[in-house]
């Protein structure tokens, strides 16, 4: 918002889904819930989605949903006349032409790889994973020796 002067940026996407996490009072209380009553999502993130989005906006949501959310803010969407995208990404469409373009240099990812394990220590990578989610982002293991 501080980088629109308040206006909001033109398209929002929320990738995270229901595996949101974070330390602020809508997503603790959706973590009492899903305790309380499986099923339930932790919709934080998709709830700063609809509330950050400029007045005539879009809101794309490719990350996964798969219970139920209360807390939503309607009055807002309905107030702002945003357009909603939802569903997941189509995986199997763009695989093959990304990898083409991977493996011809075209588009570099190794800048997303974080650490580079053997397939020994992924017990150690997945514990780090969970434990240090700004540190270790993406991991690669190798088998028989480091990646």
């Amino acid at each position: 918002m501080e980088m629109t002067s308040g206006i909001g940026p033109d398209a929002v996407i929320d990738a995270v889904g229901m595996e949101a996490h974070g330390f602020v009072v809508d997503n603790v209380l959706d973590v009492i819930k899903q305790k309380i009553a499986p099923g339930a999502d932790r919709g934080h993130a998709l709830r700063q989605t609809l509330l950050a989005c400029r007045k005539g906006g879009r809101v794309s949501v490719p990350g996964v949903y798969g219970g139920i959310l209360d807390k939503w803010p309607l009055g807002a969407m309905m107030q702002k006349g945003l357009q909603i995208r939802t569903g997941q990404t189509h995986v199997q469409k763009y695989t093959k032409d990304l990898l083409r373009r991977i493996e011809g240099g075209e588009i570099d990812t190794t800048f997303l790889i974080s650490h580079r394990l053997s397939l020994e220590e992924a017990p150690e990578g997945y514990t780090n994973f969970k434990d240090k989610q700004n540190e270790w982002t993406k991991v690669v293991l190798k088998p028989g020796g480091v990646a």
